[in-house]
């Protein structure tokens, strides 16, 4: 069995192990698509392929994308007189940006350096949604003292991340 499994790694020359059962269904994906351009001479689409297979078209797509073979990131999709563009180029995060990774460490920070009632407050405030008289009457102080304390924290917080 063990020495099956190696004669069948060596022969895939796979990078990535994808099961049986999608590797078929992509296989009949494919014969399906062949037929399908094959009679109406036009491109297939994924629509018309999980129909005539009658799966969804999610699946079509999965199957198809897990026999597809893995790109580098560092592939040049682009190559015109010394100008290379990289795949890598393309693929953008713009939510996690380095400048957004330096206010949330400075924040981290700035929060630190509260004490511990302030913080208790602005986490119930702004991560649970509450409300200032709910705060008050959790923690046993006036609504007028929590707003006060939200207040003179988010001031403090403001004044270290500036």
């Amino acid at each position: 069995m063990i020495i099956g499994e190696i004669k069948r790694v060596l022969r895939s020359n796979n990078s990535l192990r994808v099961s049986r059962s999608i590797r078929d269904t992509a296989y009949k994906v494919l014969q399906a698509r062949t037929e399908i351009e094959r009679e109406k001479d036009d491109v297939a689409t994924m629509g018309e392929i999980a129909e005539k297979l009658n799966i969804a078209e999610r699946e079509v797509a999965y199957a198809l994308d897990a026999i597809s073979d893995p790109v580098s990131l560092y592939d040049p999709v682009y190559n015109k007189s010394g100008d290379e563009l990289l795949l890598m180029d393309q693929i953008g995060d713009e939510k996690n940006t380095d400048e957004r990774w330096t206010e949330n460490v400075a924040l981290e920070n700035a929060v630190s350096r509260l004490s511990d009632r302030e913080r208790r407050i602005l986490y119930l405030r702004y991560y649970e949604g509450r409300t200032q008289t709910e705060i008050s009457e959790e923690i046993g102080l006036s609504q007028a003292q929590v707003s006060r304390l939200e207040k003179n924290a988010l001031k403090f917080v403001k004044s270290k991340m500036s």
